[in-house]
């Protein structure tokens, strides 16, 4: 397994436990120096079932994009 994959796969399971993420964060966080790129990998993969979405919001202090995973089904 890469270490890309590895990122990919702890950010997944961070961002399906109901936390968000901004680039920096996952930077500092996991070690995610594209995070753009693995967002739209991961984005790809988890709506392929229509079981769950990515979605981002511009945040008011900072204007950064952060990330969350929401469930489709309820």
């Amino acid at each position: 397994m890469t270490r890309t994959n590895t990122t990919k796969r702890r950010i997944m399971d961070y961002l399906a436990s109901g936390k968000t993420l901004t680039a920096s964060e996952a930077k500092s966080r996991f070690g995610c120096a594209n995070f753009r790129a693995t967002i739209s990998d991961i984005k790809s993969q988890v709506e392929r079932y229509n079981n769950w979405a990515i979605v981002s919001q511009t945040t008011k202090t900072t204007g950064k994009n952060r990330y969350a995973m929401v469930s489709l089904n309820g």
